[in-house]
Order: C-alpha cells, then structure tokens, then sequence
C-alpha cells in the first residue's frame, strides 16, 4: 500500500479540487490516521527580507497550483515516490509582513507542531530566501545538533553570506551567514552551486571563502580540459559533474540539508524570480544536478524564490515544483 495516497487522477482530475502541493494530502487528513509522516512541505509567504524586486510572497500559492501535474514516478531514479514516503502539505506558516524577525520566530513556533520532532523532515517552500534560516534552524534540531553543523548543499546564483543590508542582519543576503555563525551549517561542508556575477565588490567573497565553502559557478561546471582524464568527462547537458560527487562522498552519512533559490537557473528558464541573473543553469542542468546528489542523508530542504508576477506561463512555479519532487526523490530512493 502506497505510503501517500494520491487522488486518482483518472477519476479525479488534476484541475479539480483544492491545489495542494503535487496533490499530496493535507496534514490535516492524515493526522487523524495517526500515520508516521516522513515529510511536511509547509509553504511561507514572505518577501520582506529582498533587496530588490518583491512579490515572492505569493509563490506558494503559485507553486501550488502549478504543481498539480507533477505524478509519483521518478522515472530516473526508477522509484515511486509515493510508495517509499508519507507525504503531507502542512498548508504555510504564519508571517509578519512588517518584520523579518518576528517571521523567523513564527515559523520556528510553526515547524515545531509538525508532525514528529525527529522522524518528520521539512520542506520549506517561499516566499525570499530569508526564511532558509528558520527551517536550517528546524533541521538542524530535528537531526539531533550534528556537531560542527548540518552539511549543505545550496543552488543560488548568489552566496548570501552578507553581513548587514540597511541595517538588517536578516535579510535574503544573509541567512547562510547566520546559520554558519550560530553553528546550525558547517561551512566547511557547503557547497555553493551556479554562483554568479556580477558582485558589489571582491568583499562578497570574503566571508564564504574565508569561511572554506566551496564554489562553483557555471564556469566551473561547463569547462572542460582540453587534455587530461576529465578530457571526455561531460554529461549529456554539458556539465562535468565530479566536484558535486566528490561532495556526496566526502559529506557520507551526515545530515545534509539542500537549499534551491530558483535564480540559479537562467532567466531565460526561470524568469519568475526578483534577483534575476543572466548566464545561469538550464532547467535540465539544475536537474541533472540535483540528481547527481543522490546517496545524500536529505534531513531538511526549501525551495524560494519564486516571483509570479514575472513568471510567463507559470515556467518558474513548475520547475519549482519540480526541484521539489526531486528532492523527495532523493530520500526515496535513499531509503530503498
């Protein structure tokens, strides 16, 4: 029996109904089955945190709705998503329009009546990337106080490790500073994916270098030597994929907690976002490299970022939806 039960989507159409994430159950239904749930996906609609364009705040309801054609197969990793994990949609946090801070403390008070304190992971889905600290907070309680922090993997074309903005120590620009200075993160296990330029100043890199997060831009995911073993060593989609493998294996076992700003793939895919940055990843790039995360311990995620009012077609909300899915996948598999 399938551990998520789904509509029948040949009974019940997928444009019928209340839009829940990727049509899995409200928690609400599956509390009182008293079920063990191995993941609540909780959207947060908030923008106060960005530095530049807002809207971000109505990007659950947006995901939401664009993710109702996302189905339980994954058909690369060849598992079913829905028979390997209890999914529910936990609905979205409460927020303070007017203050980052207070929406932090919010959603932590929110996170902690989901589901079980250790067996349920959380899925955070935004809303600006502020909010990632509140749920690496969560994550990193849930997977009992890692020493030296949760490793993670982060997708953004931005390192958000700024110290101050305006005044603010909490804004989207921050959050992985935070989390490493209050020990929730290990930098030295952070992987810093399709960051970009270009930057204010040389001093953006100074905290994250200094820090020892490792970066790879696309640049350094594109080029390959002209001589040498990694000569050949190219993926279907152009990239060359042994430095994120080499992560997997280096982290092992330990908890990992990815993180996925929707900017790190290029506007030309992903133009539904505030921050956007030209030059980024291809939505099969960032796929492919969400997939090749596989054997990661997945103990937490958030997806953020999406930005309706600039997306076309809904393109940005279903590859968030999407990247979603794929990071399910990669605890289902893990846990065949």
């Amino acid at each position: 029996m399938p551990r998520t039960v789904l509509p029948d989507a040949r009974r019940s159409p997928r444009f019928s109904g209340i839009a829940t994430f990727m049509r899995y159950p409200r928690l609400a239904d599956v509390l009182p089955e008293n079920l063990p749930l191995d993941w609540a996906i909780y959207g947060v609609p908030f923008d106060s945190g960005v530095t530049y364009r807002p809207g971000a705040r109505f990007g659950p309801r947006s995901i939401r709705d664009e993710s109702q054609y996302i189905k339980r197969f994954h058909l690369g990793h060849n598992v079913d998503v829905c028979d390997r994990l209890s999914i529910a949609d936990a609905g979205d946090a409460p927020v303070s329009p007017f203050s980052i801070a207070s929406t932090l403390d919010l959603i932590d008070d929110f996170t902690s009546e989901l589901g079980d304190p250790v067996r349920t992971r959380l899925m955070a889905v935004g809303g600006d990337h502020s909010i990632a600290y509140a749920n690496i907070r969560a994550a990193f309680a849930r997977a009992g106080e890692p020493r030296g922090g949760l490793a993670l993997v982060h997708f953004d074309s931005h390192l958000d490790t700024v110290d101050v903005v305006w005044g603010e120590r909490f804004s989207h620009a921050s959050p992985f500073r935070r989390a490493i200075e209050e020990g929730l993160v290990d930098p030295k296990r952070m992987l810093s994916i399709g960051i970009k330029g270009p930057l204010n100043s040389a001093e953006d890199l100074a905290f994250a270098r200094g820090a020892g997060v490792t970066i790879l831009t696309p640049d350094d995911l594109m080029r390959t030597p002209t001589i040498g073993p990694g000569a050949t060593e190219r993926t279907p989609y152009g990239l060359r994929l042994s430095e994120v493998g080499a992560f997997v294996r280096r982290v092992g076992e330990a908890p990992a907690y990815v993180t996925f700003d929707v900017d790190v793939v290029d506007p030309a895919f992903a133009p539904g976002t505030g921050t956007p940055s030209i030059g980024g990843l291809t939505s099969a790039q960032a796929l492919e490299l969400i997939r090749e995360l596989r054997g990661i311990n997945l103990v937490g995620a958030d997806v953020v970022e999406v930005l309706p009012d600039r997306d076309v077609s809904g393109i940005t909300a279903l590859l968030a939806a999407q990247v979603m899915f794929e990071l399910l996948a990669l605890d289902a598999v893990s846990r065949r």
